[in-house]
């Protein structure tokens, strides 16, 4: 990876600083979880859609509005939606869906460098024309900054605010403090209660419940490093159980929040504000290990601190199952997918081809393997179009899990009208796209190219 240079952070330097001058349609997601309700693959004629709220590099003054039917490839949905009042800032945007519909924003109400004792309220019923509710003192004896508002819906549907607070005697070392709604409004609030057992100087706290276990995400400020801990109640005693380079997500790094994917892991999100970075890395076992942090295309350098908020919404691509169909190229119009010694390309097939060739343009689309809601694909001879070294190919079921994974594909809405793409259930964010005519599972660079050549338009069976 190319190093950048450092970003400014609210947090770079601070103690050396600290003598100058002055964060649709609901179908089957449960409104405000986090990404915390059971992971499946849309179902036909559904979508999945991540919405983020991120505020600038440039600029902590506005919030741009971003949303992504697989948590990877972000698109712009508005610029500066928002922009608080009274030249208020707006940093650290965290954002839910309510009960009562709407979508809720919190947020840090002043630049690092001034002092801040509120937290902001905002609401919109579109994600996109928010609405200031008001600025919230948040009553801690002493209060010097109160920064970073996290969202926590609990499993009894109870609404809290995680706010990392320090007090005038040290403005730097910060607390992670839990505030309770009392109304459905999310106008009042209960008294500040400090998580016990993250203990001062731990900032950035993210928390997402599984099972009877809450899991909490803060960021050390001495260390610079995303700690892991746990505990049986919300507001503690929490054990922290992993410290220092634990996950592989290397130091600076700050903003954790996490969401569950469409298969089953957890993905959380991190800003690399020390080389100007936005990361993503993934967990499948509980948040024990993870894959190796990969940088947000598109937005990395643009977005800042931001939190994800899950739904499944009406209007999404569908694509009947048992049925036999071929495959066009959503921009090489005639190109198909074709089997070709067991590789799948994209050669041309017309009227003229030959029986064979329009015979291995045809495919039979099956339910996923590993996720009923998922697609897999068989050849006339029964194999099953897979990825094997990110090539796809076509092998025989030989029962494991892993096949059945790598064989499962998650359908997504395309560039064009009519056409689909194909994510990889095991590689979320990976789609098949054609690169010199041959079919690969690659990674988004958040480009409309690679969009495009990883649509696809299903149409009558050569064959």
């Amino acid at each position: 990876m190319t190093s950048r240079p450092v970003a400014p952070s609210r947090r770079t330097l601070l103690r050396a600083l600290a003598a100058l001058p002055a964060s649709a349609v609901l179908l089957g997601e449960a409104p405000g979880l986090l990404g915390g309700a059971l992971a499946a693959a849309p179902p036909n004629g559904s979508a999945t859609r991540y919405t983020i709220v991120p505020f600038l590099n440039s600029d902590d003054g506005t919030v741009d509005v971003y949303q992504s039917d697989d948590a990877t490839d972000f698109r712009l949905l508005r610029s500066s939606a928002y922009t608080p009042p009274a030249a208020g800032r707006i940093r650290d945007a965290s954002v839910i869906r309510h009960t009562d519909g709407y979508y809720y924003v919190t947020y840090t109400t002043r630049t690092w460098q001034d002092t801040s004792r509120t937290i902001g309220f905002a609401r919109s019923s579109d994600r996109v024309n928010w609405t200031f509710l008001y600025d919230y003192t948040v009553p801690v004896a002493n209060l010097s900054r109160a920064w970073a508002p996290e969202w926590f819906v609990d499993s009894d549907g109870s609404v809290s605010v995680i706010v990392s607070c320090s007090t005038t005697n040290d403005e730097w070392i910060f607390t992670p403090y839990l505030l309770r709604s009392t109304n459905s409004a999310l106008t009042a609030w209960s008294s500040p209660v400090a998580l016990a057992g993250i203990g001062a100087n731990h900032i950035d706290t993210f928390i997402v419940k599984t099972g009877s276990t809450y899991h909490a995400f803060p960021k050390n400020e001495t260390t610079k490093y995303i700690e892991y801990a746990t505990a049986s109640n919300l507001t503690g005693p929490y054990t922290i159980r992993r410290t220092g380079d634990w996950a592989g997500w290397g130091s600076y790094r700050e903003g954790p929040a996490l969401v569950r994917l469409d298969n089953g892991g957890w993905r959380i999100f991190f800003d690399g504000y020390g080389d100007g970075n936005y990361y993503y890395s993934d967990s499948y076992d509980t948040f024990a290990t993870w894959t190796a942090p990969a940088a947000l295309p598109g937005i990395s350098g643009t977005a800042r601190h931001f939190t994800v908020v899950k739904e499944t919404v009406a209007g999404g691509p569908s694509l009947p199952r048992n049925t036999t169909r071929s495959f066009r190229s959503a921009n090489y119009s005639t190109r198909y997918w074709q089997q070709q010694s067991s590789l799948l390309n994209l050669p041309v097939v017309s009227g003229s081809s030959t029986t064979a060739e329009k015979q291995a343009a045809t495919f039979t689309v099956v339910a996923g393997l590993a996720d009923g809601s998922g697609y897999s694909f068989r050849d006339a001879a029964g194999n099953y179009l897979r990825h094997w070294d990110f090539r796809a190919r076509f092998d025989p079921n030989d029962g494991t899990s892993t096949f059945a994974k790598d064989a499962t594909f998650i359908l997504r809405t395309g560039t064009s009208s009519g056409s689909v793409r194909f994510e990889s259930y095991n590689y979320p964010g990976y789609y098949l796209r054609h690169y010199a005519y041959q079919l690969r599972v690659e990674r988004p660079n958040g480009t409309e190219l690679f969009r495009q050549d990883s649509s696809f338009v299903p149409v009558a069976a050569w064959a």
